[in-house]
């Protein structure tokens, strides 16, 4: 087992090796007429970039200080995505390069037969005796630097257009998200729902991934808008934090906001066993949240149920679908919150009507969506399982990079319909 980790984190490098070099090669040797500062600082500026990414990740997952943490977070995390998007777009322009080199050399040959016919036809005019005092040729004017080659000339303007593009592509979507998630709004018709419950609203948010990049301003954000939407009950399905109650402790602080007629609850996602999943648990409380840890509490009209995430089998928490559902009345309606969509299985086998999810962020960075997809039953939105809907948020924000790329970021208020209304 040990051997084929090795073979295949020597195989993960290998792809990421080639793949910084096939970039830098297209952005940095194909744009450049010899070697010289432009080809270094390109290798400096892309093996810089990964240094401060594999130093953020260490970061984070060893706990080092935190002001550490933050000074690497922005520029580490940054590049990750601005590396996606380079390769991306390199990749993108080797379609465009034969066809602009191409146009250029149809363009250079109509310029060449326009010249030929426009050239005057040349007369031979009778030798004159040269002047008695000859005027003194003109000294040689200064060589002009010669014009790039065809060649070089395709390599700068795809090189340049592809940079252009991943630059904006990232600005955008971190842009996306430091503005904070907006409102989506879904309507669940659910058999058992009594007609009293008919237009009952729920808040879902998850995935805010609290941090040393989202901090206490998002956390405020994410509070502001849950209120803004005036939900009777309010989801929070995991990947609050990645970093200990000591240090996210202030950025949490906000939640102790939330408002909703029939309180706020909490599961656990996987990141929170990795940032001390008990210590968050109690601190969530602490704010006014309510923990379901493999727990279940009766609404007015249906159960509320919650699981703990599947990462919390390594400490000893893992989900535990018969202690949070296996006495329940099965004739009314349950909802269940599960951080992860895999969860949806034993979902079905206990009679859920409706599951709540996270943990995919949609893909986060296209076309991040097809990872999710071959990992996930559903990346985004509202699908049926059996006799079991199954609902997964986008996320309120983001992992790793504060950028969100086809995916964008949500609160889903969702609307239960009951079929006697």
């Amino acid at each position: 087992m040990a051997i084929l980790f090795v073979l295949l984190a020597l195989a993960v490098l290998a792809v990421v090796v080639t793949a910084n070099w096939y970039v830098w090669r297209r952005l940095f040797r194909d744009t450049t007429r010899a070697p010289g500062w432009g080809r270094r600082g390109g290798a400096a500026l892309i093996a810089g970039g990964w240094a401060m990414a594999v130093g953020a990740l260490v970061a984070e997952r060893t706990g080092a200080p935190f002001p550490l943490q933050q000074a690497l977070a922005w520029p580490g995390f940054l590049w990750l995505a601005l590396s996606v998007y380079l390769l991306l777009g390199v990749l993108a322009g080797e379609a465009v390069r034969p066809l602009l080199r191409r146009h250029l050399e149809r363009r250079d040959r109509t310029s060449e037969r326009t010249a030929a016919a426009a050239t005057p036809a040349v007369v031979t005019a009778p030798a004159l005796a040269p002047p008695e005092d000859p005027v003194p040729p003109a000294p040689p004017a200064s060589p002009e630097p010669p014009a790039p080659s065809r060649r070089l000339f395709v390599s700068r303007v795809v090189g340049g257009a592809a940079a252009a593009a991943a630059v904006g592509t990232v600005g955008y979507g971190t842009y996306g998200v430091l503005r904070g998630p907006r409102v989506k709004r879904v309507t669940v018709p659910l058999a058992k729902l009594p007609r009293a419950a008919h237009g009952y609203r729920i808040a879902v948010v998850s995935d805010i991934h609290l941090g040393p990049v989202l901090g206490r301003d998002f956390a405020r954000k994410v509070v502001d808008t849950i209120n803004g939407a005036q939900p009777d009950l309010i989801a929070v399905v995991g990947d609050l934090v990645d970093g200990s109650v000591k240090d996210l402790g202030p950025a949490a602080a906000p939640l102790a906001g939330l408002k909703a007629r029939h309180g706020s609850f909490f599961v656990t996602g996987n990141h929170e066993y990795f940032s001390g999943a008990e210590q968050w648990v109690e601190e969530v409380r602490r704010l006014g949240l309510l923990p379901l840890e493999n727990a279940r509490t009766e609404l007015p009209w249906f159960d509320l149920a919650g699981v703990n995430d599947v990462a919390g089998e390594s400490e000893g928490h893992g989900p535990d679908f018969g202690k949070a559902l296996g006495d329940r009345d099965t004739a009314r309606a349950c909802v269940l919150l599960a951080h992860q969509p895999v969860q949806i299985h034993d979902a079905v086998e206990h009679g859920v009507d409706l599951q709540l999810s996270g943990h995919t962020h949609g893909g986060q960075l296209w076309p991040g969506s097809i990872i999710a997809a071959a990992a996930n039953p559903t990346v985004a939105g509202l699908e049926r399982y059996g006799d079991t809907q199954l609902y997964v948020s986008r996320g309120a924000g983001a992992w790793g990079p504060p950028t969100r790329v086809g995916a964008p970021s949500d609160i889903t208020l969702l609307q239960l319909a009951s079929p006697d209304a």
